[in-house]
Parts: C-alpha cells; structure tokens; sequence
C-alpha cells in the first residue's frame, strides 16, 4: 500500500479547513488567515500550497464534490437495475451528511462566484455532464429517447432547487421532505417505474 505523502495530507486539511470556513463566513468573510486557524497553521503555510484564495476555494470545491460523488458512486455500486441506478443517484444526492445547512450555505457561496471564475465554472460544468450522464444511462431504459433529456433535465433542476432551497429558508427542509418532493415529479415522469420503488415509499 502506498502511503500518502505529508503535502498531500496538509492540502487535504487545508482543503477541507476552507470549507468549513466557508460554511460559516461565505464567501466574503472567508479569508487565508482564518483557514488557516481552522486547520491549525499559520498563513504562511497556506500559500505554500495554494497560489491564492481563488486557488484555495476551488480545491475545496473539488473535495466536497469528490465526497457526494463518491457516496453516489456507492450506491450505484450496488444497483441491479436502470430503476435502482435512478434511486442511487437521488438518495445519493440527499444522504443526511451532506443535505445540511451548513454544507449548503458553502456550496451556494462557491456558485455565486462561478460567473466570475473560470476555474470554478469548468468544475460546475463536470459536475453537471456527470449527473447527466449517471441519469441518462437509467432514463434511457425507461423512457422513449425523445422524453429522457427532458426528465433528466427536470430531476437535475429539482435536485438543485432542493439544496437552493435548504440554504435560502429558515425552516430546516429535511432530506426525506427533499426525496418526498422527488417522488412526487417521478411519480408523474415515471408512473409504473416508481410505484413499488424505495423512494416513493419514504
């Protein structure tokens, strides 16, 4: 087994240092020095391994995704049907862990820039051909060929509407209301398919 070199260790908690600072000062009041209180370094050694805040904030962008990618590419492990691969990727996207205020409150913080930095629109842009891509290899087992990007489309939307939502309101929105809400659209998309499945029990 290889073991992981020092640097690669210190970038993972600065990375994930300037997320957390990211949850509780956005954008605005997220600054090198308070990442690096967070991780316990000094400032100094945050630009020994990152440029700049820009550079910073898009690593940690990269590793929080890499997390929710990682728990929806575990349950699509285990997925036996085009059906189940569908369930995957929604359950995924709202496991508990991550289907928080707080994670949400610095994922809303790092798209508001996205217009404004290239780099941080490149990784919104993968995110969003890979969520396509995992919906269209179950939609079109599905559904007719001409309905599948229309569906697609329309649960990326919800799903994104639903964390939108979750940063924006002061009551929580739990994630069985957040999978409620995807059954509700399935069940008009995709009547027969989603009558016996998981999600549309919960």
């Amino acid at each position: 087994m290889r073991l992981a070199k020092i640097s690669d260790i210190r970038k993972r908690e600065l990375r994930r240092a300037a997320f957390e600072v990211l949850q509780r000062e956005g954008m605005a009041g997220a600054t090198l020095e308070k990442v690096a209180a967070q991780a316990g370094a000094s400032k100094g050694i945050v630009l020994h391994y990152f440029a700049n805040k820009q550079e910073l904030f898009e690593h940690a962008m990269r590793e929080a995704n890499a997390a929710l990618r990682d728990a929806v590419v575990a349950r699509l492990n285990l997925a036996r049907s085009p059906l189940e691969r569908l369930e995957a990727i929604i359950e995924g996207n709202f496991e508990e862990r991550f289907f928080q205020p707080s994670v949400c409150h610095a994922w809303l913080a790092l798209c508001a820039e996205v217009p404004r930095e290239p780099q941080l629109a490149r990784i919104q842009k993968v995110i969003h051909m890979r969520m396509r891509s995992n919906l269209m290899s179950a939609l079109v087992h599905m559904l007719p060929e001409e309905e599948c990007e229309a569906v697609a489309l329309g649960i990326t939307a919800l799903i994104d509407g639903l964390w939108l939502r979750l940063g924006l309101q002061t009551e929580r929105l739990t994630s069985k209301d957040a999978l409620r809400q995807m059954r509700d659209y399935l069940s008009h998309r995709l009547p027969s398919a989603f009558a016996q499945s998981s999600v549309a029990d919960l």
